[in-house]
């Protein structure tokens, strides 16, 4: 049963993949802190400094933080803004994946095999006796 697991769990797809997974949950904190560090502050700078990240409605009446995490604590909350942020996230980390395997599909084109030499002359003149022989041999039987 080792060793099933161990041929199993080295083998090169299941090996891929989970180094593909650990890579993935790496890049997806790089695009956090892009998006929450660089991209949606400039974002809210042209749009008079608000933070997205606190953008919300209250669902009932109890909700009268100026927070989202406060309100939260309060009731339900719709929070958009946090919403508009992982939905950055999400184009962004598409966008650069769909990059990827663009780069990867050509990366991978096979190159159209190569035409074969041309005849040498001994070839040629080989081939030549052979098809002159050819009929000579047909009517001998």
């Amino acid at each position: 049963m080792w060793n099933e697991f161990k041929s199993f769990a080295f083998k090169g797809n299941a090996f891929d993949l989970a180094i593909g997974v650990i890579i993935g949950a790496a890049f997806g904190k790089i695009v956090d802190s892009i998006v929450n560090d660089l991209i949606m502050p400039i974002i809210g700078a042209i749009f008079g400094g608000l933070d997205f990240s606190n953008y919300f409605f209250g669902l009932s009446s109890t909700v009268t933080a100026p927070s989202l995490a406060a309100a939260r604590e309060q009731g339900a909350v719709l929070a958009y803004g946090n919403f508009l942020t992982i939905l950055v996230n999400f184009l962004i980390i598409a966008f650069i994946l769909f990059q990827l395997v663009k780069v990867s599909n050509r990366m991978k084109r096979e190159e159209p095999p190569a035409p074969p030499p041309a005849p040498t002359a001994s070839e040629k003149l080989l081939a030549e006796i052979r098809d002159a022989l050819k009929p000579s041999a047909r009517k001998k039987k």
